[in-house]
């Protein structure tokens, strides 16, 4: 859900304006226009590609799709691409219009037999592309599966090859390393930070005053039906990642005669948008930091940092502290050592390396390790810039956040005395909603019974979307039904647990889930992946399928 810089981290209520909730179409009166597919510009991404210091890690959704002029149909398997124009203000559908772009990989299945529709799909973010995830998901799912389906990606309003594509301070200027430490030792480096976050909301709301009353969760779920109208479909499937489930939600709430098949994973919890649910962040991180503290003091005969989790805590914050006067290769500041290890929270598949490069820093002032990290996972450069702009859009209008900068400051100082890992990042990363030139709105309700089965997957120890949101969508939708996984990687299906696939697979064939269980626990459960052994090359074995979809749901691959 929340992608820090460089690596990953109000709502207007629209309902009565446009039909409510269950409207067959939000264009009342209208037709969508068609989607005019073709074959995809394929290009290298600028920014955000591992590199050869953590090695390759694959080849699904490693190229940037966008249209080209050229119009014919791509043949069956194959991507294509194609924009759709939707109004910018659905109380108004017939002004402003914005367009999105899609990617579609169809399924080879008979469109008079098993083939069941279009299914679309979402990384989340807010602030993610979804046409790399597209291709994964077409890649990833098993053969008779995929054929069924039509996945549709699609660049949410604001993001990438989607018109416009919000930007709004220099990249290279605005977060040239190495920033100011995100940890204030004293008032005046709190009140710098406080207004470097300030600036970047000035920046946005200058450029974008236009735009972003209209950047919300809800109207991105209204660019859904758009797509499926112009599709020419009546329902959908939708397989929705992190922020994707809370997107998806909101779609399955106001349309759930549309929906087909729904799948979330990795559960956001509805009720703590978006304040709350980044301090429940701030705890569950600090306990994600602690296991890979642990997994490298198992692991003292490689490492050799030792074998208690205080002294790799005290070797960990003694090396942040000291990036502050002395920067590792003059760009790996304690900022970036921050964005580069949150990684480690998202996926145990990091640890190896994140691991090695502590050792090495630690044990012989090698800061090459550090260095490359950084450049390969949490340098920032446009695109990042572009999905971190479209992150706070959507979070800083959709939900109300506080005004006065004391509630931050007090909230914060509290959680960093308990979990202080990414209690001040935290902060600091949304810190310009407490300046956003449009204020949060009410969120609109989430909940149906109105719904086929529907299928989520959740580990227990997810720092990003913590278990109790899970546990509380299995209740607002009634026909739901929760798989777990232990563990805490972010993100579970298709990216190596043989359990959750064939719970996702079973699923996406016929809407079969496990039986639900009395109670508000888990209807089954998953064994975890194996634990990553040490200097094992991300690039080989079963880990490397979940650091492919980290990269995509922290929206490193476009």
């Amino acid at each position: 859900m929340k992608r820090i810089i460089g690596v990953v981290a109000g709502m207007t209520v629209l309902g009565a304006a446009v039909g409510g909730a269950g409207v067959a179409n939000a264009r009342p009166g209208t037709v969508p226009e068609a989607v005019s597919w073709g074959p995809c510009e394929e290009a290298r991404p600028q920014t955000g590609a591992l590199g050869s210091a953590l090695g390759e890690i694959g080849d699904a959704g490693r190229h940037v799709t966008r249209p080209v002029a050229a119009r014919r149909q791509a043949p069956v398997g194959q991507v294509e691409c194609g924009t759709l124009r939707v109004p910018l203000d659905y109380t108004v559908p017939e002004g402003q219009q914005i367009s999105l772009a899609l990617n579609r990989i169809k399924g080879t299945a008979p469109r008079d037999g098993n083939h069941l529709g279009v299914m679309l799909v979402n990384p989340g973010g807010p602030g993610a592309s979804g046409r790399a995830l597209a291709r994964f998901v077409a890649a990833s799912l098993p053969a008779d599966v995929a054929a069924r389906y039509d996945v549709i990606g699609f660049d949410p309003r604001g993001v990438g090859s989607s018109e416009p594509a919000v930007s709004c301070v220099d990249a290279e200027s605005y977060f040239a390393a190495p920033r100011a430490d995100n940890v204030p030792r004293d008032g005046a480096e709190e009140r710098a930070l406080v207004g470097r976050a300030r600036e970047y909301a000035e920046g946005c709301g200058n450029r974008w005053a236009w735009f972003l009353p209209y950047l919300t969760t809800e109207n991105s779920a209204r660019d859904m039906d758009e797509i499926r109208g112009a599709l020419g479909e009546e329902k959908i499937s939708y397989l929705g990642y992190s922020y994707g489930t809370y997107l998806g939600a909101v779609y399955a709430t106001l349309f759930p005669q549309r929906v087909r098949r729904l799948v979330l994973d990795s559960v956001v919890d509805p009720a703590g948008v978006w304040y709350d649910v980044n301090i429940a962040q701030d705890y569950a991180f600090d306990q994600r930091h602690q296991a890979f503290l642990d997994w490298i003091a198992r692991h003292d005969d490689v490492y050799g940092l030792g074998r208690t989790r205080s002294g790799l805590g005290f070797a960990w914050y003694s090396m942040r502290s000291r990036l502050r006067s002395r920067p590792a290769g003059g760009v790996v500041g304690p900022s970036e050592l921050d964005d580069v290890y949150t990684v480690g929270g998202y996926s145990s598949a990091a640890w190896p390396r994140l691991a090695q490069a502590f050792a090495d820093y630690v044990k012989k002032g090698d800061t090459a390790g550090l260095v490359a990290a950084y450049h390969n996972l949490a340098e920032t450069g446009a695109a990042e810039e572009n999905s971190y702009a479209v992150y706070l859009g959507v979070q800083c209008r959709d939900a109300a956040w506080p005004r006065d900068w004391t509630r931050w400051h007090a909230d914060t100082t509290k959680v960093a005395a308990r979990a202080p890992f990414l209690a001040w990042p935290n902060a600091v990363y949304n810190a310009p909603c407490a300046f956003w030139a449009e204020r949060g709105g009410t969120p609109p309700s989430v909940g149906t019974a109105k719904l086929p089965p529907v299928l989520l997957i959740q580990a227990r120890h997810d720092a990003a979307t913590p278990y109790q949101g899970a546990l509380r969508v299995r209740d607002l939708f009634p026909t739901s039904r929760l798989v777990t996984v232990a563990g805490g990687d972010h993100g579970v299906a298709l990216a190596g647990n043989a359990c959750a696939d064939r719970f996702l697979a079973a699923y996406l064939r016929d809407a079969t889930t496990p039986p639900r269980r009395i109670g508000q626990g888990a209807d089954a459960a998953c064994q975890g992946v194996i634990e990553p052994r040490p200097i094992t090359p991300m690039a080989s074995g079963g880990a490397s399928g979940h650091l492919l979809l980290t990269r995509l749901l922290m929206g490193r691959v476009r």
